[in-house]
């Protein structure tokens, strides 16, 4: 008995995902009692399927068709409507943009934004390193002693 392997396959159907969906659909047909392209030699019907893939005696297209098929619930016809839509009449309005109306919300050049970061007073860095958290005092400070700092780095 010769494998069969996906690298078999996967030159007429380079999709694995979709070689996988074709193989089991076709093998789920070979179980419904559909047609033997090629020799059973004992396989189960997911190797015979493989194999009829790799020796191209199946196309894969009608597989696929039937695949798409058999996965439909409802059959959509389309019926031409008796009456057509009516036609609006198109219309065009044409409305101008007026700049002088337009209210400028906010307006932040490069030069405003530099003199408001120099207008900031510079912040000292912390001799805890920021391990402390709030409500923990430091050795020699209690917690008043932390809120006068935090309230000088802010600039209050």
């Amino acid at each position: 008995m010769a494998r069969i392997t996906v690298e078999d396959c996967i030159d007429k159907v380079p999709n694995r995902f979709e070689l996988v969906l074709l193989a089991a659909h076709r093998a789920r047909s070979l179980a419904s009692g559909t047609h033997i392209t090629v020799d059973r030699e004992n396989d189960k019907n997911a190797v015979v399927a493989l194999r009829e893939i790799a020796a191209n005696t199946i196309v894969p297209s009608d597989v696929s068709e039937g695949l798409i098929h058999s996965m439909q619930q409802n059959a959509e016809v389309d019926e031409p409507e008796s009456t057509a839509a009516p036609v609006l009449p198109p219309r065009v309005v044409v409305v101008r943009d007026d700049r002088l109306t337009d209210t400028v919300i906010d307006a932040l050049t490069e030069e405003g934004l530099l003199r408001g970061l120099a207008m900031l007073p510079p912040v000292v860095p912390s001799t805890s390193g920021g391990s402390a958290s709030e409500g923990t005092s430091e050795p020699g400070r209690g917690l008043s002693g932390n809120l006068e700092r935090r309230n000088f780095v802010k600039g209050k």
